[in-house]
């Protein structure tokens, strides 16, 4: 059969790779332009939703976009200390996750530093991990005896042992779970692997040089996820209430247990949090943990970990702050969400403010209260200026003092409303008040993909202010201000649908709190509640009187 040839003059359209070049560059010309015309950032889509309107499935569309966006070279800006005191190590290629290095460049310098013990410890599990992560021959070696059902003796051949995290609530609550489960593997010299389901590749670089986190997507026990609960005959708590350990050997121990780890746990699920029954689980190759709190304070109870802690976290108020800032790095895609809006509408102001709402009290939850309260706080403490009537100001010289407000709230009537109060009057300092809101989905949508990459954009924007008002309760705003390095102003939750007096405090730390402590007598297994002799660097929490932080030593 004679093939047939393209025609002179159209022999450009018969080329598939030149059209495909075409159409991929018009359609970034179109992205630049539409998000020039309508004021937001590049492969700009808008953050907000109409309400009632249907919410469009956007996942395709994020692949393709940053498909699109990570293929063209990127010149990075790199600050003085690109790797935070040591927190960060070397070798990696800096393009492939560029807010590792360039969040310092958004941040005010920190006063304190990862101590020596920390560093070293971290370059200490990245060789344990290249050692034993996915698809390494100690890791393909120690799967074996778990397919064959071997027992914890038999693994010692390999050295490797694990930890595997699996989600559980909202995306606060994973990164707080998910933290103290890395803490965990760093005292027991464990490998930190992360459910893939969890899609943490979404909003998260990779933290560990050379070889992934991610647990692979063939690991036999992935199909028991979803159905893992606290009644599992795997958990840790079901094996101590069902047998006497008293007499067990590492032969007679299963190759993996559940952690059920979440804020419902029982008496025998807390034992995880007492070292003699703790001692049981160094056999183990394989811990699954399953958490939806912040367990990090609860593992300075356990005696053989005490010492450790302390030399890693010489101050403990910054716990978090160091384990956030290693592990939660954005993704390029998060990230240029978060220096496209932050450029945009934060960089140029004098001083930056964030407030997070989150009202988890829904007989409390009308807009007025909540209004009155938060303004009730941020005027003050100062935060904002206040209202200077129907008087003009004079300015005295130079140029206005603009103080830039970031809110972040699932409704934007509040935002609306403190806009038009600082449009409508001017402020008694003269200061110019800019209001700026991002998103404001109307309901949380945990296992939307979308849902998470706004949220997660929206936190780390909140963490990049000078000043923070969060939420009492809210996990969203405890990562918000640890990653900053930030003691918030927490806004009280009412009782009696009465506005607090005052209507917030200042954090005693930037430590997260921990809602569910265990409270939990070793000895005799039984439920002592918070009245129990604390550590003298973890107090009652600000917000809930019966959750725990660590506090700083100062």
């Amino acid at each position: 059969m004679m093939k047939t040839r393209c025609p002179e003059a159209y022999r450009f359209f018969c080329n598939p790779v030149k059209v495909m070049g075409i159409f991929v560059a018009s359609l970034v010309g179109f992205l630049v332009w539409f998000s020039a015309v309508n004021g937001w950032p590049s492969y700009g889509f808008q953050w907000s939703q109409k309400p009632g309107k249907k919410d469009v499935n956007l996942d395709d569309i994020i692949e393709q976009i940053r498909y699109i966006g990570d293929s063209f070279p990127r010149p990075v800006e790199m600050p003085k200390d690109k790797l935070l005191g040591g927190l960060f190590p070397e070798g990696f290629d800096v393009n492939t996750c560029v807010s590792r290095y360039q969040s310092a460049l958004y941040r005010k310098e920190q006063k304190h530093q990862p101590s020596p013990n920390l560093v070293s410890r971290l370059r200490k599990y990245e060789a344990l991990h290249k050692q034993c992560g996915p698809f390494t021959e100690s890791y393909n070696r120690t799967l074996e005896y778990l397919k064959s059902g071997s027992h914890g003796q038999d693994t010692n051949s390999t050295g490797c042992k694990y930890v595997i995290w699996i989600p559980e609530a909202g995306l606060g609550n994973r990164m707080l779970s998910l933290s103290s489960a890395f803490l965990y593997a760093l005292l027991t010299n464990r490998v930190l692997l992360v459910d893939p389901g969890s899609r943490v590749s979404d909003l998260f670089c990779e933290p560990f040089p050379e070889v992934s986190w991610l647990l692979p997507s063939n690991f036999p026990l992935t199909g028991k996820f979803s159905s893992f609960d606290q009644k599992s005959p795997e958990t840790f708590g079901n094996l101590l209430r069902n047998r006497s350990h008293a007499n067990s050997t590492s032969s007679s121990l299963p190759p993996y247990l559940y952690l059920y780890l979440v804020h419902d746990y029982d008496e025998f699920d807390k034992c995880f949090f007492c070292d003699h029954d703790h001692t049981i689980l160094q056999n183990i190759p394989w811990l699954i943990v399953k958490s939806n709190i912040y367990f990090a304070p609860s593992l300075v109870s356990i005696p053989s970990f005490q010492q450790d802690i302390s030399d890693l976290f010489p101050n403990l108020g910054t716990v978090f702050h160091y384990l956030g800032r290693y592990l939660f790095n954005p993704t390029n895609f998060v990230w240029g969400l978060v220096t496209r809006y932050y450029d945009i509408n934060l960089a140029r102001a004098d001083e930056k403010i964030g407030v997070q709402i989150r009202v988890l009290d829904k007989d409390f939850g009308r807009f007025e209260r909540v209004l009155n309260q938060t303004l009730g706080c941020m005027l003050r403490e100062n935060l904002l200026p206040e209202i200077n009537g129907t008087k003009p100001v004079v300015i005295q010289s130079g140029k206005l003092k603009t103080k830039a407000l970031l809110i972040t709230s699932l409704r934007s009537w509040y935002s609306e409303a403190i806009k038009s109060m600082y449009w409508k009057r001017s402020t008694v300092t003269g200061e110019v008040v800019e209001v700026h809101q991002p998103s404001h989905e109307q309901y949380q949508h945990t296992r939307r993909r979308m849902h998470n990459i706004k949220a997660w954009a929206e936190i780390y924007l909140l963490s990049l202010t000078d000043k923070l008002v969060t939420s009492g309760g809210s996990t969203f705003g405890y990562i918000a201000h640890s990653l900053g390095g930030l003691k918030p102003w927490i806004l009280y939750k009412p009782e009696d649908h009465v506005i607090p007096n005052p209507p917030c405090q200042r954090g005693v730390s930037m430590e997260p709190c921990m809602h569910a402590p265990p409270y939990h007598d070793c000895t005799s297994k039984k439920w002592t509640g918070p009245g129990g002799k604390l550590d003298p660097h973890v107090q009652h929490c600000d917000d809930k009187w019966w959750g725990i932080k660590f506090i700083d030593r100062e």
